[in-house]
This record gives structure tokens, sequence and C-alpha cells, in this order.
């Protein structure tokens, strides 16, 4: 049954042909699912629904398909170094610091910071997988998690694996409120895991149907060895089993053509982070390349200390730019190839079905453009192209206005709904103080 109706002026479905509707409907129904998408025209009669009618423009939420989002409360630190400076001599040292409520306060943070940028979801690599689910669930946000293990001193990862496994067979893949909590694994890399390691994550994950989130070649010096023994990381992968079930490959940087055809033969997914592999000098992903090969491709933030904010607005522009550079090509990449990368193109990066468009069945995690500004002067009465242009070129984060996710507004004018962000900031401010000083 029907239980809401937004209207707007314009709606993104985000259907495979990135298609514009003008004066358009969504309505969900009672367990949070889009029932309806489409011309207000051709709407179905509806009785008793609350109905909203919005001024701007309604899309998809975003998916940000590789975050460490709970490490806003290190933002900054290390911000001049390169990638294995800034993990070996800053980060890694921070984290053995951090406590569970450090994780905590973060992450809500993190979770606020997404929401009001119009992200929806976020695939999470991080430790304390507890406290991260408690804040995705507290803010409202909806939530892939990967517990994070490594082969290091002090680290046990065969007890980490065996703590997903407990946890998938115990609440299930999927659990909340519409099912807004996914369990994933999450070995940080194979220059960071034996091979053994990567054997056995394989094992289980398939075992249980699971994605496993991996960093895969996004430096040319931190998997030197792993290249030299295996020929490439991506072989490594498929020899030990990875390639066989869900996987997404974090970054992906440094791909050569043989390995695009194993993901491309295998499925699997890729986060595209150019922010944060621009900041780090890590390199640029062959993005051309994975899109012509139908590598599903999304588009990650990655963490707040290393881009150093949590805004796939950025990531789309950022990206469109890079393969235009990269090609000498003005068209390479169009303001709706970005969109789809970061709604519909994420999710499937993911092995989802049910987010990243607006179509029946889905879940109604929607985004509201305000169009009362200066960069939407022109108005909506535009051609379709110029109207996505200006939505990803010229507006992008600030023009986020609400945010529902299964349905619900968790954002109201650019606020959370459920949470007091001030407190929350005053915590990630405390948080900051004992990490810095520990």
């Amino acid at each position: 049954m029907i239980s809401q109706r937004f209207q707007a002026p314009v709606v993104l479905p985000m259907d495979p042909e990135g298609s514009v509707l003008r004066d358009a409907v969504v309505d969900v129904d009672d367990a949070g699912r889009v029932a309806y998408c489409g011309p207000a025209a051709t709407a179905p009669r509806v009785a008793d629904a609350r109905s909203l009618r919005l001024t701007g423009i309604l899309i998809p939420g975003l998916v940000n398909t590789h975050a460490h989002s709970a490490m806003t409360s290190l933002r900054g630190m290390g911000g001049d170094l390169p990638l294995t400076s800034w993990l070996n001599d800053v980060i890694w040292p921070a984290e053995g610091r951090m406590r569970p409520s450090d994780a905590g306060s973060g992450m809500r943070l993190g979770c606020i910071e997404m929401l009001q940028s119009g992200i929806t979801t976020s695939a999470e690599m991080y430790f304390h997988p507890e406290v991260l689910v408690e804040a995705a669930l507290e803010v409202g946000n909806r939530l892939l998690v990967a517990p994070a293990f490594l082969d290091a001193p002090g680290s046990r990862w065969r007890d980490t694996l065996a703590s997903i496994d407990k946890w998938i067979d115990a609440d299930g893949l999927r659990f909340g409120p519409n099912d807004r909590i996914e369990i994933a694994y999450g070995p940080h890399s194979a220059y960071m895991l034996a091979p053994e390691a990567l054997e056995a994550t394989a094992e289980s994950a398939m075992a249980r149907g699971a994605l496993v989130h991996i960093h895969i070649a996004e430096s040319r010096g931190e998997d030197h060895e792993v290249r030299s023994a295996y020929g490439s990381v991506p072989r490594l992968l498929n020899r030990v089993g990875l390639l066989d079930g869900r996987l997404l490959a974090a970054h992906a940087v440094h791909l050569s053509p043989q390995d695009i055809d194993l993901f491309a033969h295998a499925g699997t997914g890729v986060a595209h982070c150019p922010g944060s592999n621009a900041k780090l000098a890590s390199g640029v992903a062959p993005l051309a390349e994975l899109r012509a090969a139908s590598v599903p491709v999304g588009l990650g933030t990655d963490g707040p200390a290393s881009n150093d904010d949590l805004d796939l607005w950025e990531e789309m522009r950022l990206a469109a730019m890079f393969s235009r550079l990269a090609a000498d090509d003005a068209m390479a990449l169009t303001a709706k190839d970005t969109l789809l990368m970061a709604t519909r193109g994420g999710a499937a990066a993911l092995g989802r079905t049910d987010i990243g468009s607006l179509e029946p069945g889905k879940w109604a995690d929607m985004v509201h453009i305000n169009v009362d500004g200066p960069q939407f002067a022109v108005g909506l009465d535009i051609p379709d192209t110029r109207l996505l242009s200006t939505l990803v070129w010229a507006a992008g984060s600030r023009a986020v206005s609400d945010v529902w996710v299964g349905g619900e507004r968790v954002v109201t004018k650019g606020e959370p709904a459920r949470v007091d962000r001030f407190a929350v900031q005053r915590s990630v401010a405390e948080s900051a103080k004992y990490l810095n000083t520990a």
C-alpha cells in the first residue's frame, strides 16, 4: 500500500538511460520501497497517502563505495605525506590508540556529513564494527560494514575472520530497519595479509554470499612484493578464490589490461576514489578502460583523513576531470555518466540490486536538491543535458536540502533529523584531543 507520494518538477530515477522526468511522482509503500516512479500524469490514483510537493530535483541517494568514515577525528593528520608514510608513521599509530567510543563518535559525525551531502549508503572498512553499526542506525544511514583485519604485530586476523563468520551466522547478511545494515569482510590488502588469510577469507565469504571489501593496487610501491611474486594483485586474488565471489576492489589504480580482463570476467566491482588517490599521489585509476570492459565502477570518498571530506559530488567532478584529461576528450565522462556512477554504478559495484535508483521495488533512498540558489538561477526549464551539467558542475553537495532512507526523512533542510549535530561535533573534538595526546 502506498503511504507517501513525492511530487517534484524534476525527478532523476537514474535508470540505465539516465532519464530526466519532468513533473514527476515517486510513490513509497509502507515498507519504505518505491512503488511508482514516473510522470504525474500517469501516476496511479492513491487514497490516504501523505503527499509532499517538492520545489526542486529529486534523485536517488548517492552510494559511497569506499570509506573509513569513523576517521573524522583524525582529519588533517599527516596531510602532506605520501601514502606509506601517512599510514605507518601517523594513521596506524593513532588508530592503535583509538577506543570504541572514539570510533563511535567519529562514525556518527561521518554519517551526518555523508547524509548532509546526499550519501545514503556507504561501504565502510574499519575497526570496532559494532559501534559503527550503532552509529549508522542512530543517525539513519544505510551501511555495508566490513570489519578490517590485517597481519601485523598484535593483530589476529583469524579471530576477526571468525567473528565476522559468527556475526553473519547469528544476525544474517542484512538486518535492521529496511535492511539498513549489511555485513561484509574487510581484509585490508594483499600486502598486509598472507595468501593463506586471503584464501580463508574467500572461503568464508563464499559460504555466506558476502561481499569482500579490499584495497587493491592503490600505489606503485605498496604491493611491489606481491606483484613480483604473483604477477599482480588481481592475479593473486584470482589464485586464492576471491574473484569467485562478490569482491569490491578499492582504488584499483595500477592495473594492467590483463588485470582489467580478470575483473571483467569475474564481475568484480571497483571503488574509484579520485580525490584520495590524487591527494596521496597514488595515481589515477584507468577509469576509461574499466568502463570499456564493463567492470562495475562506483565512486568512493575514502576516509576523511585522506581526502579529507566525505563529498561524493566532489568525486564526480574529479572523476570527470581526470578522465577527460587522460583521454584528451571533453566528452570522455559526461555529467550523466558521473551521476550514474555515483548512484546506480555504486550499487552495481557493491553487488546490490535494491539501491542506487528510483525504480519499483528498490528502497526509497532519496535526495531533494534545492534549486533556490545562484546555481539554478536560470530555472529548470532548460535542456536535460544543461540541467544535469548544472547539477554536477555547479550545484553539488551545497544544494542538498532533504534526505530520506527507506522512505524516512533523516535530513531536513540540511540538518540531521535524528541527532544533535553540535553534540556529535563536541564528542569528536574530545576524541581528537585524546588521540593527539595519548
